[in-house]
């Protein structure tokens, strides 16, 4: 009986690249799974739980999407009102139905800012009126998140940090970016990465000058620098390690 000759090594090379392409897929994955699964993400990181600083005195608590409280929804779509109306303008109305629907998904995550309510120097706002709880203190901003797969390599997403003027300049928003940061690498996220808007000026100075984001070697206006000079926005990344850098940071 004739013997099967070997396959050729080309073939054996190929079924080997494929099989390092799944075992990749799935363990990004399972990373993406893991970090997702958590019910408190906030638990591992008790002294950033607070923040007492220039004046403010505020408390943060973590949430999903799929469990929000109906004043928490309201909260969420009014403070975006807000704050982002300005910067999208006549585009608002079609965007306030998309971030709608990205609030309440099942993978967004939350950090939810609340005024410490045994502090005497509380601050009145609007978002008295929009208390999660009666125990707690007056909700005064938010952070939307996820754990998503980017270019193949599992990253931390941030879909919005919203805070209320009245808080804005006090090193709040820094002290969230960098809570999230510590999150991602806790995770084995590769990079932490966010779209601003490009008219939104003060956001571009604040993550750009003040939190060394850059724009990401995926942003329209960097993979096509003729047509992706159109597009109204960026999307900006920090990454932590070689690969991230290399597929989100290339070119620098």
């Amino acid at each position: 009986m004739r013997r099967k000759s070997n396959p050729p090594a080309k073939n054996q090379k190929g079924l080997e690249g494929k099989r390092q392409v799944l075992e990749k897929k799935k363990a990004v994955d399972d990373i993406i799974k893991a970090a997702s699964s958590q019910k408190d993400p906030l638990s591992a990181f008790l002294p950033f739980c607070h923040y007492h600083k220039n004046g403010l005195s505020v408390y943060l608590e973590s949430g999903r999407g799929d469990k929000l409280l109906s004043n928490l929804k309201k909260y969420i779509r009014k403070l975006l009102k807000v704050n982002m109306e300005g910067p999208y303008g006549s585009e608002w109305p079609t965007e306030e139905k998309v971030k709608s629907k990205e609030m309440v998904a099942p993978e967004a995550r939350y950090i939810f800012v609340y005024e410490d309510p045994n502090d005497g120097n509380q601050m009145s706002s609007f978002a008295e009126r929009e208390k999660s709880l009666s125990n707690k203190g007056a909700i005064v901003g938010f952070l939307h998140y996820r754990f998503i797969v980017e270019e193949e390599l599992p990253v931390l997403y941030v879909y919005e940090l919203q805070l209320e003027i009245r808080v804005q300049g006090k090193g709040l928003g820094k002290f969230l970016m960098e809570l999230i940061e510590h999150i991602a690498q806790k995770n084995r996220m590769g990079a932490v990465m966010l779209t601003v808007q490009k008219k939104n000026l003060l956001a571009m100075d604040f993550y750009m000058s003040k939190l060394g984001y850059i724009i990401s070697a995926i942003s329209p206006s960097r993979v096509h620098p003729l047509t992706g000079m159109e597009m109204k926005y960026e999307i900006l990344c920090k990454a932590f390690d070689h690969e991230a850098k290399s597929a989100f940071e290339e070119s620098q």
